[in-house]
């Protein structure tokens, strides 16, 4: 037998696969974080890609609005706000004319503690920082529809402000390809009506998902209403897997952005070597429910066999979803009948269908077992998944549903990984 470890709600966890079935254990590339952090934050602002330092063309008159996304990641806002704000002050802009909004997307609302931590004491001192408080429709303005046709229900905080700037992070993402750049926007400073159409738009291309694709539907969805809410700037990192910043990219949009692709593909693109009939995928760093554990499940779905099993494995401490709670009504059903459902207008919350239509298409690529101390077995049935005691448990029922032969492979940091088919 060989011992596999993967990071667990805090801890070590430790199981045990088998070594003649065990095809292989995945992490992301190691990486040394930068060592002087605010120093390259400097560095950077003094040097944007393709575009003025901040203080050559902000105007004194200018409202500013910053994005920065929420405490579902690690993107240290904290440090890298004040020399932003600096530079601002320095072009004139005071901070009175200065705001701070976090992008939940349709993530639950930040608690002033929360938003205290994430943007720093000093900061929380300065400028308004506050909630994209999406479920209210007054707070949201349409400003026509994107190139695809998708409405465009924005916070109109950023649909008053003259300069938007952008803070996130890139990492692989299942719905646009890679997180960051315009999805600062949408989805996070947008209405639930335009998540819930950008969602589905991603659960079109076929029985796999966008993840890795830096060209795609959604990003060029994504880009155009971030064009139209004057977002040209952005300052995103490429983290590694504990959190560390390993690259920093502030710029033009467009170009700054690809330069952070480039790196993050590095970081988290992942070679694997065959296609296993088990995989066991582990939630980190995307624990807090599964509503963000959800994306452990898409590189699994890139590697497996059809027909074989996936085992999520995931805290999740907040249960699914403290805010979606209605998705477990019909989380189980097809996909094509979910969908349905939500043309018909039986299904009112668009943004849990998209997401129950792509789990769903996991599902009929491959079983699921969910080892969750935090999701009761009656949630993981109404999620069409199986519940497992511990993660040695639902290895047991995987072989016995896939042969005491069958291959398996591990992924230790799932939402933060981009399989590549070396083979």
């Amino acid at each position: 037998m060989k011992d596999v470890t993967i990071p667990f709600d805090g801890k070590e966890l430790t199981f045990l696969v088998p070594e003649a079935n065990l095809a292989e254990v995945l992490s992301p590339a190691e990486s040394a974080p930068m060592p002087d952090l605010d120093g390259e934050i400097l560095k950077a602002l003094a040097n944007p890609i393709e575009q003025e330092p901040l203080d050559q063309w902000v105007k004194p008159t200018d409202r500013v609005l910053i994005i920065s996304d929420d405490n579902t990641r690690f993107t240290p806002s904290d440090r890298i706000l004040p020399p932003m704000l600096e530079r601002l002050n320095k072009a004139g802009v005071p901070d009175s004319r200065i705001s701070v909004i976090m992008a939940l997307g349709t993530h639950r609302y930040m608690t002033e503690d929360e938003l205290r931590d994430k943007v720093g004491e000093e900061v929380y001192g300065r400028v308004k920082v506050f909630n994209h408080e999406w479920m209210d429709e007054a707070n949201l303005v349409n400003v026509g529809d994107s190139i695809n046709g998708t409405p465009l229900w924005v916070n109109k905080a950023v649909a008053e402000a003259e300069v938007v700037i952008g803070i996130g992070a890139i990492v692989p993402h299942h719905i646009p390809g890679f997180s960051g750049s315009a999805k600062i926007i949408q989805p996070g400073i947008c209405g639930p009506k335009t998540t819930a159409e950008t969602h589905l738009l991603s659960c079109e291309g076929g029985g796999d998902s966008f993840l890795g694709v830096v060209d795609n539907p959604v990003r060029r969805d994504l880009d155009d209403m971030a064009d139209r809410v004057g977002m040209k700037t952005i300052f995103n990192v490429v983290m590694n897997s504990e959190g560390g910043v390993v690259g920093m990219f502030y710029g033009s949009m467009r170009p700054a952005f690809l330069k952070g692709v480039e790196l993050a593909r590095k970081i988290y693109g992942v070679p694997y070597h065959e296609e296993p009939d088990i995989v066991i995928t582990n939630s980190y760093p995307c624990d807090l429910d599964f509503w963000q554990s959800h994306k452990s499940q898409y590189p699994a779905q890139r590697i497996v066999k059809k027909g074989g099993v996936i085992i999520i494995c995931t805290p999740a401490p907040e249960g699914v979803s403290p805010v979606h709670t209605d998705l477990l009504n019909f989380t189980s059903w097809p996909s094509k009948e979910i969908l349905a459902a939500y043309r018909r207008g039986e299904l009112k919350n668009g943004v849990a269908t998209a997401l129950a239509v792509a789990w769903a298409m996991v599902r009929e690529k491959a079983s699921v077992i969910m080892y969750s101390p935090g999701i009761p077995p009656e949630d993981k049935a109404k999620l069409g998944h199986s519940h497992a005691d511990s993660v040695q448990d639902a290895l047991a029922e995987a072989f016995k549903r896939v042969g005491d032969q069958a291959r398996v492979t591990v992924l230790t940091h799932a939402p933060d990984m981009l399989p590549i088919k070396d083979f």
